[in-house]
């Protein structure tokens, strides 16, 4: 297949990169190159001739239009947008702008070349969109696909609207679609300003760990080279105008996860006392969630997919990765937000 990717530069964009590339399909990555958005990412493929890189924002029609009819994909794996939830409660117009109207001017771009090809039955858009869309869980339960919406956040707002889109346009006109919302992701080059990287650069130096509240909410992890593998057998699989949650199998409390980094990294970087007292309570984030669960039946039963990384697996995996690259992590140390607290605009 040749599929247009967007968001290819950021961190689970990235992966999918990564992955369809050395599965042999042709790859088109589509970037604006904000700020989380890193080429490096891609480098291992950058040479590779089944890879091309447009930069272009998903808000500019005229500019997917040109890309779509240049390279005139089968698929269009749409995975651009902002997903700081920090960042959305200091701005959340940006993530209106992105998430929602960026959306727009891509289903519309992808309804028109499709109709210009004629309408070929093997097209598909694939939507990624994220189980914050769902809301907060009590101690008990799991998302499915038919949990009501109920987003709490400037950010699972604009994503619950994208997806929201989507569906209309499958409906209205008949776009071929696929969605999957997916759990808390990580792994190798997950941007500095997200927990994981945050507990791991922040101990290596030696600076406080925030952990927002008690450090009891919990969250369903998983390893993103599982979820670009999910992603693209979602893409090719899949059954038209269905939606598949994909999770980690993998929940813990942010507490739990914390004191399990702490663990690794004293066993692979020790330093002169353990880094679990490095560990800070700070005031917690406005509307922060308590618990997100994902129940994968249905991907596992109509498509055969679980996870293959345990948490500790995958840990211990993402805390070799830095010590591994820090070259990589250094250099977007002084982008704008990276180290500071953000959401506190509320």
């Amino acid at each position: 297949m040749k599929i247009l990717i967007t968001g290819g530069a950021g961190f689970i964009g990235s992966a999918v990169v990564r992955q369809a590339v050395a599965a042999g399909h042709q790859v088109v990555n589509l970037d604006a190159l904000t700020y989380a958005a890193c080429l490096e990412n891609v480098a291992s493929v950058a040479d590779h001739p089944n890879y091309a890189f447009e930069q272009a924002d998903i808000r500019d029609r005229a500019s997917l239009d040109r890309i779509l009819a240049a390279h005139r994909p089968d698929a269009i794996m749409h995975l651009a947008a902002e997903s700081h939830v920090d960042r959305s409660i200091d701005g959340p117009g940006t993530f209106i702008d992105t998430n929602v109207m960026g959306t727009f001017q891509l289903l519309e771009a992808a309804r028109a070349y499709w109709i210009a090809q004629g309408r070929p039955d093997g097209f598909r858009f694939h939507h990624i969109s994220t189980d914050e869309v769902y809301g907060s869980l009590g101690e008990t339960g799991q998302f499915t696909e038919d949990t009501p919406y109920d987003p709490r956040s400037p950010y699972s707002a604009s994503k619950a609207a994208s997806d929201h889109l989507v569906r209309a346009w499958a409906e209205t006109y008949a776009l071929p679609v696929v969605l999957t919302n997916c759990s808390n992701n990580y792994g190798p080059f997950h941007f500095p300003e997200k927990l994981i990287p945050v507990v791991i650069l922040n101990a290596l130096a030696g600076q406080p760990i925030p952990i927002y509240g008690d450090g009891s909410n919990v969250r369903d992890w998983l390893y993103v080279e599982d979820h670009a593998d999910a992603l693209l057998l979602v893409l090719q699989k899949g059954g038209l105008g269905r939606s598949y949650n994909i999770g980690g199998e993998n929940e813990r409390s942010n507490l739990e996860l914390v004191h399990t980094i702490c663990e690794i990294l004293d066993r692979l970087q020790p330093a002169d006392r353990p880094y679990a007292d490095l560990i800070t309570f700070v005031t917690d984030r406005p509307g922060h969630d308590a618990r997100y669960a994902i129940d994968p039946t249905r991907l596992r039963d109509e498509l055969g997919w679980r996870p293959s990384v345990t948490v500790e697996q995958g840990l211990e995996k993402t805390v070799q990765w830095y010590l591994d690259n820090r070259d990589w992590w250094q250099a977007l140390q002084n982008r704008q937000g990276v180290g500071q607290r953000l959401g506190t605009g509320a």
